[in-house]
């Protein structure tokens, strides 16, 4: 999931640079919203790792 999120913030760059405005922020948007999903999933992770591995 990491890996979508640079490609998307990697299309934002290149999309505003080129001056596409609203695909640059669209992507963005992407970008933003499936990093935060991915940092959730790891938090989860580890804590679930942690909950495991006290037993």
């Amino acid at each position: 999931m990491l890996y979508w999120a640079l490609i998307f913030l990697v299309v934002a760059l290149v999309a505003g640079a080129l001056g596409f405005g609203g695909i640059a922020g669209a992507s963005a948007g992407i970008a933003q919203v499936l990093f935060y999903i991915f940092l959730a999933l790891l938090a989860i992770s580890l804590i679930m790792g942690l909950m495991r591995r006290s037993r």
